[in-house]
């Protein structure tokens, strides 16, 4: 499987942090967000190539991946102009081939067990058009918060409302099917958004799988500083 990990957003409500590196190469504990993504994905084999995006500060990245020990593994794809999520994906159709792709939101913390989450993501109901890794957040406001029923689908979706009903989140960590991806392909228009635009689409037929170890969206501050006095490193 190959994975595209969105990483071309500015992080404005990171800032001042933000305002001299890119929100995927914040640090956590010493490392950017980007390295623990791509040894969750790289380091068991379960994905063959990671895709990375980028627009705000991509020298930053373009050298960071450079570095990496695993750029054998990585492509980059700059965006002059911002494409948004699903406009970034069907940018790279080349790169997913219309396959099963995994996209993840790069400027959160995780460790995410991607073997287990590809086996849950072929183990779900054979009407399910896509997986969505879920969380328990502490700042649902801030979040896309789940109704999930008891098949494990997704019957509701609240994304930042003042007064979400219950703390199951989602991760912004999916992997979409062809159907999914053909869906974004016939989206008009350069700039297409993947949670407003698309995913609300396909409520009903989202199957949820909870995250098995940390996994915090560094949205703001605040939660950049949570993550600092929770997150221990050391991988699943």
């Amino acid at each position: 499987m190959r994975a595209f990990l969105l990483a071309a957003g500015v992080g404005s409500r990171l800032r001042p942090i933000t305002d001299s590196t890119p929100k995927c190469l914040v640090p956590v504990h010493g490392r950017p967000l980007l390295a623990y993504w791509l040894d969750c994905l790289l380091r068991d084999g379960a994905v063959d190539e990671v895709l990375i995006n980028t627009h705000y500060l991509h020298e930053q990245v373009e050298a960071f991946v450079a570095a990496s020990p695993w750029r054998s593994k990585i492509s980059l794809s700059y965006e002059e102009n911002l494409l948004g999520t699903a406009g970034s994906i069907k940018a790279n159709g080349a790169f997913h081939r219309h396959e099963a792709l995994l996209v993840a939101h790069a400027d959160n913390l995780t460790e995410l067990d991607a073997p287990a989450f590809i086996l849950a993501h072929r183990d779900r109901p054979a009407d399910a058009a896509l997986t969505m890794l879920t969380f328990r957040t502490d700042m649902p406001k801030q979040s896309g918060i789940l109704e999930v029923d008891d098949r494990g689908l997704v019957q509701g979706f609240f994304e930042k409302v003042e007064n979400p009903p219950g703390d199951l989140a989602n991760a912004a960590v999916y992997i979409l099917t062809p159907e999914v991806l053909q869906t974004i392909d016939e989206e008009e228009g350069p700039f297409i958004d993947l949670s407003t635009e698309i995913i609300p689409r396909f409520l009903g037929r989202i199957f949820a799988t909870p995250a098995a170890g940390y996994h915090r969206g560094i949205e703001t501050v605040e939660g950049l500083e949570r993550a600092h006095r929770e997150f221990t490193p050391g991988g699943p």
